[in-house]
């Protein structure tokens, strides 16, 4: 299976968040999203927030800035990532680096997003974005 075929589309958005809490009423209260998961993460330094309208998920976090270096090199309300789901994370992880983009894993990373948790690694795309290939589990 090639990259091509391994896409499927865009999993989410993620997007750092000043005041979290004003952000998911932001995107539920006025947009009619729903949050769909909710994770505090300390050992990432992180609390996220998945909402959802229709086939649209959008990641908002916030960074802790002390256990966060990168935090302070994101800025807040700026798009961050584009993710994408994929059918094999292994495959594609492996063709990724065979391709000669530059990897910003190193490995096949997971946190217990979803049901059964999420597998993912990140690329720098052409323009210097962030892309995640994700895979639910």
């Amino acid at each position: 299976m090639t990259i091509k075929e391994n896409v499927t589309g865009l999993q989410h958005l993620g997007i750092p968040a000043a005041d979290l809490q004003e952000s998911i009423r932001w995107y539920t209260e006025l947009l009619g999203f729903e949050v769909i998961e909710e994770k505090n993460l300390p050992e990432a330094g992180c609390h996220a927030v998945f909402v959802k309208k229709g086939n649209l998920v959008i990641e908002l976090y916030q960074n802790d800035p002390e256990a966060v270096k990168e935090a302070a090199a994101r800025k807040d309300g700026h798009i961050d990532h584009l993710a994408l789901n994929v059918q094999d994370v292994k495959a594609a992880f492996e063709e990724m680096k065979a391709s000669g983009c530059t990897m910003l894993d190193q490995e096949i990373q997971s946190l217990p997003f979803y049901e059964n948790g999420v597998a993912w690694f990140t690329v720098l795309g052409p323009n210097g974005e962030r892309v995640e290939f994700n895979q639910y589990l």
